[in-house]
């Protein structure tokens, strides 16, 4: 009986948070397909409108807010899956001295907010002249302490003898990790990559510092530019940018919603 009750509330709680994680999603979608005059008064009766998404669209450079977006998340994710996978590696079957302070101070990493370094990374972008470029957008994050971790903890994971059978076939270190680790992670990969798009995606503050000009901003900074106030609030166009700018991102989760979780079941995350 206590738990048929259990199962029941955390059922009820469930689809509670479930409807309110989805209400401003279901406002925007309401407001964006409606006319101004019906965005803050519900008629299910009202007529559907598209013009607010055209409106959006011709007032901000959605097209170029996007390429830049999918370029700077590519080069993230690249350089990430990149260095994570060496580091791991190396973390997890290779010796070295001092190889547990060094792992010491990935998890540290962990620890610190990225806002903390964002005027120690801009001088140092400066320095490069990276400065507004979708290099500069991305570099400090291609070394990711939860990736590595992660990638760490996966390799440990991997039977021995399976090293030991490749390096008798000939492989060489690189060989064997792209050979034996790689594949046997790939649930791992599945699952950082699609945490590692979605944030980076959303990201918000640190673009705002470093971009300048239109052709290096992801659609967040211009999303923000676009619905400041000083260009005038208008709600359904705002809404309607709003779900151009999430609506990539929102039909990947859910096109890969079941191996997603089931990625992330593989990676022993809870």
């Amino acid at each position: 009986m206590i738990d048929r009750l259990t199962r029941a509330l955390s059922t009820v709680a469930a689809w509670w948070l479930g409807l309110l994680w989805i209400m401003p999603l279901a406002y925007a979608l309401w407001a964006a397909t409606h006319g101004v005059q019906y965005a803050t008064h519900f008629d299910p009766f009202a007529p559907l409108t598209w013009e607010h998404f055209v409106t959006a669209w011709q007032q901000a450079p959605f097209v170029t807010y996007m390429l830049n977006t999918l370029i700077i998340t590519g080069l993230i994710l690249a350089g990430q899956l990149i260095l994570c996978t060496l580091a791991g590696y190396a973390l997890a079957r290779m010796p070295f001295p001092g190889r547990g302070l060094v792992f010491a101070l990935v998890l540290l990493q962990l620890m610190v907010v990225p806002e903390i370094l964002i005027v120690e990374n801009y001088r140092t972008l400066a320095g490069l002249d990276l400065i507004d470029t979708h290099l500069g957008v991305g570099l400090p994050y291609m070394a990711s302490a939860f990736g590595i971790f992660l990638l760490r903890q996966t390799f440990k994971g991997v039977p021995q003898e399976l090293e030991d059978a490749a390096r008798l076939e000939g492989c060489s270190r690189l060989g064997v990790l792209w050979k034996v680790y790689v594949p046997l992670a790939k649930p791992t990969y599945l699952a950082y990559g699609l945490v590692s798009i979605s944030y980076h995606w959303n990201n918000f503050l640190w673009p705002l510092v470093v971009t300048n000009t239109a052709q290096s901003r992801p659609l967040t900074v211009g999303l923000a530019i676009f619905g400041a106030p000083e260009s005038g609030v208008d709600w359904p166009v705002i809404c309607a940018g709003t779900l151009i700018a999430v609506g990539p991102l929102l039909a990947l989760f859910l096109l890969f919603q079941r191996r997603f979780v089931h990625s992330f079941m593989h990676a022993g995350l809870k």
